[in-house]
C-alpha cells in the first residue's frame, strides 16, 4: 500500500464509472460545438505565457508554491480524455489552466490587464500613466510578486514609469488580498507611503473571523476542498472549479486604508452626481478617483463574502463583478467551512447589478475566470450571463425554502432537486464545478432552519465512535459489514457506493470505541482498503471539482492518515491587523474551559498597558472564559498582575506557537514588565490554559486516544 499522495493511481474506475465518463465527454463535445465561446474568451488577448515554469517560495528553500506545469495533462484533445475524469470536469479545468497575461479592455485614459492561471483567482492590473492600480492580488506573496513581474516584463514599464499608485480588495477571501505585501517586493516590501488600499466596510473583521477564529480548521478542511497536496494527474486532481488550486506561499496582508461604505466614503448624492459616470444615478452608489482612474462601487454585503463589491469603470464601460458571478455555480455553503451565503441577497444584488450597469456594460470581467465582451450585436451575452446567474441562486433559495415550508429535510430536497432546470442548467457557466446543487440546498436550509431537522431522534445522537461500534454490533459484525459494504460496491452505481461508504464509516470509526465489540485490526484494515476504492469511485465519477477533491483526499488519508499542511496556515500581517480586542478574542477561544473552570475557581485578572498605542485593556479568566474589556475594567480594584509592553512585542509573543513560553522569554528580555505582587504566577496559570490548534485533525478516520 503506497504512502505517497498518489495512492488513488492504484485503483481503476469501475466500468460503470467509466462509461459514465465516457458518456460526459461526448456531451461536452456536443455542448461546444453548439456554444462554444468559452475558450475563445479564455484565450482572447493574451500577451504573454508565464515566463518560468514554477514560482519558488521566498522563505522556504526548493518548496514549490506555483507549478504551471501541473496541469499540462489537461490535454484539450478528445480523444486523451481519460476514463477517470468527468468530461465536464475536464473541460472546466482545461479552461482555468490557461494561464498568463491578458489584456482585458484599452480605453482612452487606460488599460485593463489580467493575470490569470498565477493563482486561483485572477489579478487585475489598470494601468494609467500616474501609475498601477492593482485589484485581487491573488492568495500569496509569491504568486503576487511573479504576476507582477509578468506585467512589468511583457509591458516593459517598469516601477519608476508605472509605480503600484492603489491597490483594491473586492472582498475578504484570502485568495484576494493574501498576495497584497508581494505588490511591493520590487522596493524590497516598504510600502511606497500614501497609497490608498481600498476595501468594503467590514473587510478586516471578517478577513481575521475567517482566517483567525477558525482559520485551522478551515486550513485543515481547505486540504480536502482544494487538494493541493494530492498529484496533478487523471487519478487526482484536476482543478477545482473556480480554478485550478491554491497556491501554497506566504499569506500576507497591507491592511485597509479606505472603506467604502465607511464613515469618510458615503454614497454619492443625486446633486453630486457626474455625466461622466456614465450611468443614471440611484441611491448606494459611491465613487472613488484612484491614481486617476474613476471607479464606482456597488457594495454587495452577504454574497459571495460577507464583506464584498462590484466595480464600474466608466471611461472603460466595464464592471468587475467580484466574485458575484463566474462560469460556474458557487458556494452557499464552502466546503471548506464559512458562515452560510445568504442566496436571496446575492440574487437581488445580481438583479440591482444588472440594472444599475448592465445597459451600459460593454466588457465584464471577474475575479476568477476568464472575461465576456459584448460585440457588434450590442452586450447581450454578458446581460444573459448575468441573468442566468442571478436567476440561478433565486432558484436554489426559493425552491429549498418552498421544500422546507412542505416538511422536507436539508438531505430530502437535495435529492427532490437533484439538477437545476432546464433553462438554467443548459449552460456552463451554471454547471456545479465549484458548488453543487446538492450541498447549496442543504445549505439554504441551515441557513434557514439549523442544523436539526425537528425529529426528535436526531436531536442528541450518539457521536461517530460510539455509534458506529453499536451499528456494527446491530448487522453482525464487522465480517458481515464489510461484506453488505462490498455487496453494495459491486452494484457499480453511485447510490450503491454512496451507501458502501456509510457502512464502512460506521466500521472505521467504530474501532475506535472503548467498549462494544472489539474490532480486529485485520477487519479494520479491510474496512480502509475498500473505503478507499468507494470514495475513489465517487471521485472519479464526480463534475464537482471540490466534491472530486475530497474523495480522493479521503481516499488518500483513510489508509495514510492525515497529511502535513502544505498552504501557509498563519499570517504574521493578519496578527498583526487585529484589534486588541479581535486578538483577545482569539486567544479566549484557545482556552481550554473545563480545565480553566476547574482549575481556577476565582477569577485571574490582568491590566494590559501598551506603550507604543496609548491603548489599555483587562482580561479576566473566569468560569472558563477569558473576558475582555476594553480600557480597563472600571469595576476591577486590584489586577493580579499590570503587564506592560508594546502591541509589536504582543504580535511577537503571538507569532509562534507557544504563548506562554514566548511571553515568559519577552519578560527575561525586559521586552514586558510585570506588576503586582504574584503578578508572574497569575499570567502563568492564564497562559496554562491555552491550548494548541491541531493542524492535522484525522477526518475520515478516528481521533486516536
Amino acid at each position: 500500500m503506497s504512502d505517497k499522495p498518489g495512492y488513488a493511481d492504484l485503483i481503476e474506475p469501475t466500468p460503470g464509472v467509466a462509461e459514465a465518463n465516457r458518456k460526459s465527454v461526448e456531451a461536452v463535445e456536443t455542448g461546444d460545438q453548439t456554444g462554444g465561446q468559452d475558450f475563445a474568451d479564455a484565450s482572447r488577448g493574451l500577451i504573454a505565457l508565464p515566463g518560468t515554469n514554477v514560482i519558488w517560495s521566498r522563505k522556504d528553500s526548493g518548496k514549490v508554491v506555483w507549478d504551471f506545469t501541473a496541469y499540462e495533462f489537461l490535454d484539450p484533445d478528445p480523444s486523451s480524455e481519460p476514463p477517470t475524469v468527468n468530461g465536464s470536469l475536464q473541460r472546466q479545468g482545461q479552461l482555468t489552466a490557461i494561464a498568463g497575461l491578458f489584456l482585458v479592455h484599452s480605453s482612452r485614459e487606460y488599460r485593463i490587464y489580467q493575470v490569470r492561471g498565477y493563482d486561483l483567482s485572477n489579478m487585475t492590473i489598470v494601468e494609467h500613466d500616474a501609475g498601477l492600480v492593482v485589484i485581487d492580488p491573488l492568495a500569496c506573496y509569491e504568486t503576487a510578486r511573479a504576476a507582477l513581474k509578468l506585467f512589468r516584463d511583457r509591458t516593459e514599464l517598469s516601477k519608476e514609469q508605472r509605480p503600484v499608485k492603489g491597490v483594491v480588495y473586492t472582498h475578504c477571501h484570502v485568495d484576494h488580498f493574501g498576495g497584497s505585501r508581494g505588490l511591493f517586493a520590487e522596493q524590497g516590501d516598504p510600502l511606497e507611503p500614501g497609497v490608498p488600499v481600498v476595501a468594503p466596510e467590514g473587510f478586516l473583521e471578517h478577513a481575521i473571523s475567517e482566517n483567525v477564529y477558525a482559520g485551522p480548521a478551515m486550513a485543515r478542511r481547505a486540504q480536502y476542498m482544494y487538494a493541493a497536496q494530492l498529484d496533478k494527474s487523471p487519478t487526482g486532481q484536476v482543478g477545482s472549479g473556480l480554478g485550478t488550486t491554491i497556491s501554497t506561499g506566504e499569506v500576507t496582508l497591507v491592511p485597509p486604508t479606505e472603506y467604502i461604505g465607511g464613515p469618510l466614503h458615503q454614497p454619492v448624492p443625486k446633486d453630486r452626481w457626474k455625466d461622466t459616470y456614465v450611468i443614471p444615478w440611484r441611491p448606494g452608489l459611491y465613487e472613488f478617483d484612484l491614481a486617476g482612474v474613476q471607479m464606482l462601487f456597488q457594495l454587495t454585503p452577504g454574497t459571495e463574502a460577507p464583506a464584498e463589491m462590484n466595480i464600474y469603470f466608466p471611461d472603460a464601460r466595464t464592471l468587475c463583478i467580484a466574485e458575484n458571478a463566474t462560469h460556474t455555480m458557487h458556494n452557499i455553503l464552502s466546503l471548506r467551512g464559512a458562515q452560510v451565503r445568504d442566496a436571496h441577497a446575492w440574487s437581488k444584488y445580481l438583479t440591482e447589478a444588472i440594472q444599475t450597469f448592465g445597459k451600459e456594460t460593454d466588457v465584464l470581467f471577474a475575479s476568477h475566470h476568464w472575461p465576456m465582451w459584448g460585440d457588434e450585436q450590442g452586450n447581450g451575452r454578458i446581460l444573459e450571463f448575468l441573468d442566468r446567474q442571478r436567476d440561478m441562486y433565486a432558484y436554489l433559495n426559493d425552491q429549498a425554502l418552498r421544500l422546507i415550508n412542505a416538511g422536507r429535510t436539508g438531505t430530502e430536497i437535495a435529492e427532490e432537486l437533484p439538477t437545476l432546470p432546464a433553462g438554467l442548467n443548459d449552460h456552463w457557466h451554471n454547471q456545479g464545478y465549484h458548488g453543487s446543487v446538492s450541498h447549496n440546498l442543504k445549505a439554504v436550509y441551515q441557513r434557514y432552519m439549523g442544523w436539526y431537522d425537528g425529529n426528535p431522534a436526531h436531536l442528541w445522537q450518539l457521536p461517530p465512535v460510539q455509534s458506529g461500534a453499536a451499528y456494527v454490533e446491530a448487522m453482525g459484525g464487522a465480517e458481515a459489514v464489510i461484506a453488505l459494504a462490498q455487496r453494495a460496491y459491486d452494484t457499480d452505481t453511485p447510490d450503491g457506493f454512496r451507501w458502501a461508504a456509510e457502512l464502512l464509516n460506521h466500521v472505521i470509526f467504530g474501532a475506535a470505541a472503548e467498549s462494544g465489540s472489539p474490532l480486529a485490526e485485520p477487519q479494520v484494515t479491510r474496512a480502509r482498503e475498500l473505503q478507499a476504492k468507494v470514495l475513489t469511485q465517487l471521485g472519479y465519477g464526480s463534475a464537482n471539482g471540490t466534491w472530486r477533491n475530497a474523495y480522493l483526499t479521503g481516499a488518500q488519508e483513510v489508509v495514510n492518515g492525515p497529511q502535513p499542511l502544505i498552504t501557509s496556515q498563519s499570517s504574521a500581517d493578519l496578527v498583526r491587523s487585529t484589534t486588541l480586542e479581535q486578538f483577545f478574542s482569539a486567544l479566549a477561544r484557545s482556552v481550554d474551559g473545563p480545565t480553566a473552570a476547574d482549575r481556577h475557581r476565582l477569577p485571574i485578572a490582568l491590566n494590559w498597558v501598551f506603550t507604543d498605542t496609548g491603548e489599555k485593556c483587562t482580561t479576566t479568566l473566569r468560569n472558563g472564559v477569558l473576558v475582555f474589556v476594553a480600557d480597563g475594567d472600571r469595576l476591577l480594584e486590584v489586577p493580579d498582575a499590570t503587564i506592560t509592553l508594546s502591541r509589536q512585542t504582543l504580535n511577537e509573543v503571538a507569532q509562534t506557537p507557544g504563548f506562554r513560553r514566548n511571553f515568559d522569554q519577552a519578560v527575561r528580555e525586559n521586552k514586558i514588565t510585570l506588576d503586582g505582587e504574584k503578578a508572574q504566577q497569575a499570567a502563568d496559570a492564564v497562559f496554562d490554559t491555552l491550548t494548541l490548534p491541531d493542524p492535522k485533525f484525522p477526518i475520515v478516520t478516528p481521533r486516536t486516544r
